[in-house]
């Protein structure tokens, strides 16, 4: 069937040129998943991030700094770092060690949400969580001497 005259859209197309960095939708987007299968089996970028994926990051972070406070806990009681990069800081930082820590971890979870749409990284995530966890239960059963002695 032809398209009679005013029918006929003479509109610029928009996907011709790359989005601009600044618009409307830089820090209000639109885009929460993907619609396509094979999208979201590559990965790729979004505007808005789930729920879970929040919550994993806030609980990665909240153990980072339980973690500091129980690694200085320790050393006050005689212990000492097994890192031997985190060691290293805390020699330079002292009990500042864990401003180091805290905004290196920071920037890692800002990094790893942008990136969280790729199976690798959501892999990671949830490794980082299970990590952490495990770091800060041992930290704790070493803080109230509950390990099993030696044979």
């Amino acid at each position: 069937m032809p398209l009679e005259d005013g029918d006929r859209r003479i509109l610029k197309d928009r996907r011709r040129q790359p989005a601009p960095g600044l618009s409307r939708y830089t820090l209000l987007g639109r885009r929460k998943r993907f619609r396509r299968k094979s999208d979201q089996e590559r990965g790729g970028y979004i505007d808005h991030y789930s729920g879970r994926l929040s919550i994993a990051l806030i609980l990665i972070a909240s153990l980072n700094i339980i973690d500091s406070f129980l690694t200085m806990l320790i050393l006050n009681d005689g212990g000492w770092e097994v890192n031997p990069i985190v060691r290293s800081v805390i020699e330079s930082w002292g009990d500042k060690f864990w401003v180091w820590k805290f905004s290196l971890v920071s920037f890692s979870l800002i990094l790893l949400a942008l990136h969280s749409n790729f199976r690798r990284v959501r892999t990671a995530i949830n490794a980082l969580c299970f990590i952490y966890i495990a770091v800060v239960l041992y930290q704790i059963v070493l803080i109230t001497g509950q390990l099993p002695e030696m044979p």
